[in-house]
């Protein structure tokens, strides 16, 4: 026969491996709100500029910065304009890469994102990440890049994409097989247009590095914060 306390074991067990269930269970809801919760910004490098303060040289730019820039005189634009004649030549840059290019604006913003990713830069991953999305790249694309996964399901202008662009990031380098893949499926021009792209979203995420730019307060960052 089994005494008293051999018999309330069980249920002292089972008390306790709810109780113990209770408590991991709110320390995940704990810890899902701590992750979905919007980041603290650092204070930026350089003082953002405004209409006010920009150098009186550059103030048409920053007018024309103004009406196209999703955030303003911040981001690259604070940094860039602290060299006017960089920033009136960069703007042209841009303004081509963004708007006149000859690559398709899904593969366009497609080369950003990687850059974006490969960089870890929140602005640009938060600028161009809903611009891809609405030029048609599709989510999934998307969030695996983010996930750095090479991205599944790619149509074969967006393998090619991904392609060169990782190989001239990682290995510095165009195998002769994939500039001909390159060239059957972009052509010559698309081809030196991503380039052009890619490597100018490079100088754009160092000026976001060197200048501390992030993106706004009150919004999550897309990736974990890089310490300074």
């Amino acid at each position: 026969m089994q005494n008293r306390n051999e018999r309330t074991c069980p249920a002292i067990t089972l008390r306790k491996v709810a109780v113990a269930v209770a408590a991991l269970a709110l320390a995940g809801v704990a810890s899902i709100s701590f992750a979905q919760a919007p980041a603290e910004a650092k204070p930026k490098r350089m003082t953002q500029l405004t209409m006010e303060n920009v150098p009186p040289q550059s103030r048409a730019l920053a007018e024309e910065i103004v009406k196209i820039s999703s955030v303003g005189l911040a981001g690259p634009y604070n940094v860039m304009l602290r060299s006017p004649v960089f920033a009136e030549r960069m703007k042209r840059l841009l303004d081509y890469l963004r708007f006149d290019t000859s690559l398709p604006k899904r593969l366009n913003e497609f080369a950003i994102l990687i850059q974006g990713r490969l960089w870890t830069s929140q602005v640009e991953w938060y600028a161009h990440y809903p611009l891809a999305l609405k030029a048609g790249l599709p989510q999934s694309v998307a969030d695996d890049l983010k996930a750095n996964i090479r991205p599944r399901g790619m149509q074969p202008d967006e393998e090619i994409v991904y392609d060169i662009s990782m190989a001239l990031a990682n290995q510095h380098t165009v195998s002769d097989e994939l500039f001909k893949r390159g060239v059957a499926i972009l052509g010559e021009q698309q081809l030196v247009d991503l380039v052009a792209v890619s490597g100018t979203y490079v100088t754009v995420a160092m000026l976001l590095e060197l200048g501390g730019e992030s993106s706004p307060a009150d919004k999550p960052l897309p990736f974990p914060e890089k310490p300074r």
